[in-house]
């Protein structure tokens, strides 16, 4: 797309973002919802976003001084690619439609891209603790020699549950995060230092399209 989608306006990207941020909560919530794609940790964190983006940007609507105004460019930054970041995750294909992105002011793609198989493989991950109350997963693909994701995935997803019984399926694993950079990092609380995290990877595409997840490994949090 030759123009971004994302206004250098600050009042005209705050109404797309506060707008995007709306209708995703509306298609996502209620007895029957349509958008079951998106996990309820992905809507409140481009949520909070919001929430933080709109009170840099309200502090300039008024006097203000340039402290204020560089926290302001600085939120919409941090705004601008978190934007991106849902947008291409969770708004770029079914059960969002042409129709929904045209309502939020997202371009639809031209063409028909080149469909994205499946991811084959799984990740190799590697669990470090680099401090304490922090665990460090870095991951690759079997047959690379760097650490990192392959150029053919979006990211990572590691879904985890901390127990001090062991899971015997990956449903069990009921906490969900995702990275495009490794390493992936989860912080932790000082009460939970000896707690045993059990976790299992696998691959995802820009597409959303999900590979097979590895056997269930274990690290214990220092």
């Amino acid at each position: 797309m030759a123009q971004d989608y994302l206004s250098l306006v600050d009042a005209d990207f705050n109404q797309f973002f506060k707008f995007m941020v709306q209708y995703a909560n509306a298609k996502c919530t209620g007895s029957t919802p349509e958008w079951t794609h998106i996990p309820q940790a992905a809507l409140t964190s481009i949520a909070d976003m919001y929430a933080a983006w709109y009170t840099a940007y309200s502090a300039v609507l008024k006097p203000h001084t340039p402290v204020e105004t560089e926290a302001k460019n600085d939120a919409k930054t941090a705004g601008k690619k978190a934007v991106r970041l849902f947008v291409n995750q969770y708004l770029r294909f079914p059960p969002v439609t042409d129709e929904d992105r045209t309502a939020m002011n997202i371009p639809n793609h031209d063409g028909h891209p080149t469909p994205v198989p499946v991811p084959s493989d799984i990740p190799e991950v590697e669990a470090q603790t680099p401090r304490p109350r922090t665990l460090q997963f870095r991951f690759r693909r079997f047959t690379m020699k760097r650490w990192g994701k392959p150029g053919d995935v979006h990211g990572m997803e590691l879904v985890w549950l901390a127990s001090g019984a062991p899971p015997h399926e990956v449903e069990e694993l009921v906490h969900s995060s995702f990275a495009t950079k490794s390493p992936l990092e989860l912080s932790f609380k000082e009460s939970e230092r000896g707690t045993r995290v059990y976790y299992a990877v696998r691959w995802e595409t820009g597409t959303a399209k999900k590979g097979a997840f590895s056997e269930i490994f274990s690290a214990i949090i220092p």
